[in-house]
Formats: structure tokens, sequence, C-alpha cells
């Protein structure tokens, strides 16, 4: 597994993390022996940055992580976040976050996190007085790096001039594109890293999903707009492009898309998810593709900016500390 530095700090990781949330939450029931099975495959597999937060399984997922990596604590580079309830509400309070993080602390079983991120940006909270409170959090030790989730451009600038942001954890893949209009380039130049979630968009982009009735009865993708009806049969004819490529790759759709994420620089670390050992290998050699100015082309052409059909999520949103979890 080759690293790659999030931020102007130097966090160094596997260029590939693995996000641990549909483990407890979204993708079918739990399976905690074969996730940790998979958690463990991966750590085989050279992957140094494993991925949580609080709200997912409503602390399931950090409870499992931190037991599961308990043993690995100094090899790994453990992110979780905070400030996002299940019902959608969303937390920025000095106070809130300081509680947030020692109850993260107590279910990962750790007395410090590497990466800690702001899951979501409150609106009724000024920017500056989360990041201060994420910053005392750095003093005291309880966290070594910041980082941001689904943040505007604008919240980026502000929380930067308050202390120095490592990583920005938004949506980024083919079908996922928004990131590209004015967030990256922000991201850059104040010296962020990036790390893009849902870089198989769901697992849609595994083309493994041929049908929303094939899915888990309580699976929420049955309720996503871009699996739904017209829109999914239209973001279908657009994998075809990427069958062909894969095929003259010897390689699956998902390999492909992953390999396109990868490419966007080496500032870049996505965190697919998965439940199963299979698709983790597939993920990581991903890594060994290389695309061709060509294959880039038209991935860029046939996956333009909105060229998937429906919205990302199924409630309104704006891209910039955007109210979904992800």
């Amino acid at each position: 597994m080759r690293m790659r530095t999030l931020g102007s700090a130097g966090l160094t990781v596997s260029e590939q993390g693995l996000g641990c949330m549909g483990m407890s939450m979204y993708y079918g029931p739990r399976d905690d022996i074969h996730s940790k099975e998979v958690i463990h495959r991966a750590l085989e597999l050279g992957v140094t940055l494993f991925d949580t937060a609080d709200v997912y399984g409503s602390g399931h997922n950090e409870e499992l992580v931190g037991r599961t990596l308990g043993s690995e604590r100094t090899k790994i580079v453990l992110a979780t976040k905070c400030g996002f309830q299940p019902d959608f509400s969303v937390h920025g309070d000095p106070n809130y976050i300081h509680a947030a993080c020692d109850a993260s602390l107590k279910r990962l079983n750790t007395d410090y996190i590497d990466l800690y991120y702001l899951h979501r940006v409150d609106p009724t909270v000024p920017i500056e007085e989360s990041v201060g409170a994420l910053a005392e959090l750095v003093t005291s030790g309880k966290i070594r790096h910041i980082g941001l989730s689904e943040a505007s451009a604008l919240s980026l600038r502000r929380a930067s001039a308050v202390h120095p942001i490592t990583a920005l954890q938004s949506e980024w893949s083919l079908w996922t594109r928004d990131l590209e209009a004015e967030v990256l380039n922000t991201a850059r130049e104040l010296g962020i890293g990036i790390v893009p979630y849902s870089p198989l968009g769901r697992g849609f982009l595994t083309g493994a999903v041929t049908s929303v009735e094939s899915l888990a009865d309580d699976d929420t993708r049955k309720k996503h707009p871009r699996f739904i009806g017209d829109a999914f049969e239209a973001n279908t004819q657009l994998l075809d492009h990427v069958h062909a490529i894969a095929a003259a790759h010897n390689a699956s759709t998902s390999q492909i898309a992953l390999a396109w994420v990868l490419s966007r620089g080496n500032d870049v670390v996505p965190i697919p998810g998965t439940k199963r050992i299979v698709y983790l290998e597939s993920n990581v050699a991903a890594g060994d593709i290389t695309l061709s100015d060509a294959d880039l082309v038209t991935l860029d052409e046939v996956f333009a900016p909105g060229a998937a059909q429906g919205d990302r999520y199924g409630r309104p949103h704006s891209y910039g500390d955007s109210p979904e979890p992800g």
C-alpha cells in the first residue's frame, strides 16, 4: 500500500482508508464477526486509516472499531467525528464538542484520536467557536489533527484562520463532483487534504446493484433518489462507458471508479467502505491501476458534473455544510 500525506501538518496515511460506517448502519444487517475480519484483513493489506463517527450506529461503530484495532493502536491513524445526531440535528458548540470527544475516546478505548472531524458545520454556532474547541482538544492531547466534513469554502477559510485544518471529508466520486466547483481549490490553497467518502457512489459504481429490489429491506438506498425509477435507469447507462474501460484494464468497474478518484491528486485519500473481504481486496488493488489520458478524458466527459440523475441525498441540502451523514 502506497502512502499519501494529508494536510500541511504532514499526516501520513495509506492511499486508501477504510470507511467503517456500513458495518453499523444503512446497508443491511450488522455482522460484527465478519466486520472484524474485514478490519483485520485491511491491516494485513497495509491500510492505516480507519474512519468512523459517534453517530454511526449510535456509538456501535466506534465500539466495534475500538475493540478490533485496540492492539494495533500505534500502527494506525484513527479518525472519528462529532457534531451530528441520528435525528439529523447538528451540534457545534464547544461544550458539546468536548463532551462528545470524551465519549468517543471511551468507546474507542484510546487516550487520543489521530484525526477528529466536526461532522457538519453548525449554522447556529460560529465556526470559529467550534474550531476553537477542537484546538483546545489538540492542546490537551486528546486529538492530534482537526478535520471538517462537508464544509463550504467559506467555512474552510474561517476555520483555517483559527487553527490549521488537516483534512476535509466530503463526498466525491465519478457521479458526485460538486466538490470541484469551489471547495476543492480552496482546500488546496489552504493546505487541506481531501478524504472522499462514498467514492463508489454508495455501491452504484461497482455495477453490482442491478435493481433496487435486490437490496435488503433496511438498506437506505431503496429511498435514495439516484437509485429510484428513471434516475436509476439513466445512471445505469452511464456505467456502460466504465465497463468498457474496465475490460481494457482487466479490472472491475469499481476499481476504475476508485482509480479515477486516486488520480485526482496525491492529497486525495478515498475511504471506500465495505463489509466483505473480497470487495476490500478489490478496492485495494485499484491502487495498481493507471488510467490513460484517453480513459480520463472519457470518464470526465461521461461523468461531467451534474451528469448523474437525481439528488445525492433524499432531502434538501447544499453541498457545503450539507445536513446529511457520511
